[in-house]
């Protein structure tokens, strides 16, 4: 067995692992994918024509990949990680860590390698053996088979080689966070040991020397504990109904938006509202991690806002609630996120627990990658169980609509992902050749109680093919902003980085291709509904539904009864005459007599706002000044409308927080 002891000077600094309390893991801003490979950004050969951005050599690599069969020692041998008593694990904080490996049977052969592969996605220091006092500095103690308390398999090498002088070692960094250890003295074997200080841990081993390794699927890893108290959330429901019990949530969060700071004392409302009978304080206990939900009774009409304070630096005011008899309630969803499971951090159970407990979400929907990461889902059913056992397990229709899901990630017609509406439902891999095309999968869902997705659909790691139209029944919405920016427009607040012309949302309505409006975070920093506080921007769903259940909730997708926003809960209400947003509406004849219907615009917003846009057939055709406003309510009159058009909204408040109807369009 052979460990690698690797020890540390310096401190690894931290930025993102598991988070221990309530919440997900920590965040950061950084895309979890890469950027498209600009040498693919055209047709590639005749063979493999395809759509701007395609890349094929990433998807034949990884297809490569898949299909390889590993040597028995590839991937052998187990690994833990050492507690140091006097280490404190918190984000941001710097850390020391070691990590025994342990060479299985097998042993790793000479010209075979150890690695030490770090989280790629989270801001880990890089592992590296030259700079003593930079942080990720590692050492390499090996610790042979004899002196471990093992004996290596007969034979397999002398009593004289067992010493540690004839393990002789190589370490280089070979790219971000990833650490290789070549053995070039005598194989390890069986009884050898490694140790590692320096993050999940992923211990990947290429036993036979061919280049080829396998990574360790119990590698070890650390939980990391939020940092201290540095901002308070509270989010209210945007539509109460009067006499109304709704649930006021209280997070009192680390930098990050990490859940778990241990805040203790009071939050006080700084004025009683008199709209909602709210209680003078709510008192924390080190129990609560810094998370409370409470429940206050809706008494009187109109807009309110609810001011609180933790300390003279935590103060907060809550989105718009708006107490009212009429208007179709909204609720608020994050349907695009990661765990660890892929590119992202934390547990299934901290995701959802984040979504309902933290971020006071109605629907939230996991949606890791089929084919990317570490420890692949597609070839790891234990990992869809355990997605599909959680999901369920917070299901609580009338409160909280949890939605199983996982992200279609074609690297050459765009990522969608894949949403069911019940309990059961299988990953069709991107990387199959049978589901490589959005038609494919598209046959593969027909029937199903499911919707797809396009997102970063103008730009961004991968565009979409939007040559394809998108399925009726299945894609009748796209998300138009995340994390990632907007596709909308490229007029829009954040527009998506490496966008490709034409291929913006607005151009594709242009086509005639009716689509609905929706946000969604695609954080992978284990924060749904709140990922742009790491990032300053993100992505909700508004969706239109009285009922909290997946029943209503798909049926308000697929009428298009949804509207997006890039992280703020603006309140966004669009009609023209009886006509809401996301339907389609009879061309007025303009020679009928009585009053001409006019399109009505209500703005509840979060900051003051810049202005509203209106968007017709592809262009901008007014822009009303809200100057500074929190709430607008406009008429606007289209005149000579004509088939085939269709009209949104875009509200901006002055910080860039946006919402955008879904359109309405005219036949």
């Amino acid at each position: 067995m052979l460990l690698g002891r690797v020890r540390s000077s310096k401190p690894w600094a931290l930025a993102l692992a598991t988070l221990v309390a309530c919440g997900g893991e920590e965040s950061a801003p950084t895309p979890s994918e890469p950027p498209a490979n600009e040498a693919y950004q055209s047709a590639q050969n005749d063979e493999q024509a395809g759509p701007a951005g395609a890349q094929w050599e990433l998807v034949e690599a990884m297809r490569e990949a898949a299909a390889r069969v590993p040597h028995p020692s590839d991937g052998g041998g187990r690994a833990w990680l050492e507690p140091d008593p006097d280490a404190t694990v918190a984000v941001g904080l710097p850390g020391r860590f070691e990590i025994i490996y342990q060479v299985g049977p097998l042993g790793v052969a000479t010209g075979g390698s150890v690695f030490l592969q770090i989280s790629p996605f989270w801001g880990w220091s890089t592992p590296q053996v030259e700079v003593p006092d930079a942080p990720g500095f590692t050492t390499i103690e090996p610790e042979p088979a004899e002196s471990a308390g093992d004996k290596p398999a007969a034979g397999a090498i002398t009593e004289s080689e067992l010493d540690a002088s004839a393990i002789q070692l190589e370490a280089a960094t070979l790219d971000q966070q990833l650490l290789e250890i070549r053995v070039t003295g005598r194989p390890l074997v069986a009884g050898d040991r490694l140790a590692e200080r320096g993050s999940r841990f992923w211990i990947g081993v290429d036993g036979d020397g061919d280049g080829e390794r396998s990574f360790l699927v119990d590698s070890p890893g650390v939980d990391v504990a939020a940092g201290p108290p540095a901002q308070l959330v509270v989010t209210g429901p945007t539509i109460a109904r009067p006499g109304e019990t709704v649930r006021i949530h209280l997070a009192v969060l680390d930098a990050t938006g990490s859940a778990g700071t241990g805040f203790t004392g009071r939050v006080i409302f700084e004025r009683e509202s008199d709209g909602l009978e709210l209680p003078d304080a709510v008192e924390f206990s080190a129990a609560d991690a810094g998370i409370r939900t409470i429940e206050v009774v809706a008494r009187t009409p109109g807009v309110h806002r609810l001011r609180a304070r933790a300390s003279d630096d935590l103060v907060a005011t809550s989105n718009p609630i708006v107490v009212s008899e009429i208007g179709p309630r909204v609720l608020w969803g994050d349907i695009h996120g990661h765990s660890k499971l892929s590119d992202g951090t934390g547990t299934v159970a901290d995701y959802f627990r984040y979504a309902r407990d933290v971020a006071g979400l109605d629907v939230a929907a996991l949606t890791d990658h089929d084919h990317w990461g570490i420890l692949p889902l597609d070839e790891h059913p234990e990992m869809w169980r355990e997605i599909r056992e959680g999901t369920q397990r917070v299901h609580e229709p009338g409160r909280f609509v949890s939605l199983l899901a996982w992200e279609w990630t074609s690297w050459i017609h765009g990522h969608r992902h894949v949403v069911y509406f019940e309990d059961a439902g299988e990953v069709y891999s991107s990387l199959s050749t049978e589901y490589e095309t959005p038609q494919q999968l598209w046959a593969a869902l027909a029937g199903q109680p499911a919707l797809t997705f396009a997102h970063h659909s103008a730009g961004g790691p991968i565009p979409t093919n939007w040559d394809i139209p998108p399925d009726p029944v299945l894609e009748p919405i796209t998300e138009i902003t995340s994390v990632h920016g907007s596709s909308e427009a490229p007029d829009s607040p954040f527009p998506i980085y490496n966008p490709v012309n034409g291929n913006f949302v607005r151009d594709v309505l242009e086509r005639g291709y009716r689509l609905g409006f929706i946000g969604s975070g695609d954080g992978h920093d284990g924060h749904p509904g709140l990922a742009q506080l790491a990032s300053g921007f993100g992505g909700m769903a508004a969706i239109l539904s009285e009922e909290r259940t997946r029943e209503s909730v798909l049926a308000a997708f697929r009428e298009r009864r949804v509207y997006a926003t890039n992280g703020p809960r603006i309140l966004l209400r669009t009609a023209f005459g009886s006509y809401g947003m996301g339907m389609t509406v009879p061309v007025p004849d303009p020679d009928a007599d009585g009053p001409r219907d006019e399109l009505f615009v209500h703005v509840v917003a979060v900051t003051p706002l810049e202005r509203i846009d209106i968007i017709r057939s592809g262009k901008p055709v007014r822009s009303i000044a809200a100057e500074g406003r929190l709430e607008l309510a406009v008429q606007v009159a289209l005149d000579d409308l004509h088939s085939g058009e269709f009209v949104y909204v875009r509200a901006v408040q002055e910080d860039q927080g946006a919402a955008w109807s879904s359109p309405i369009f005219f036949d």
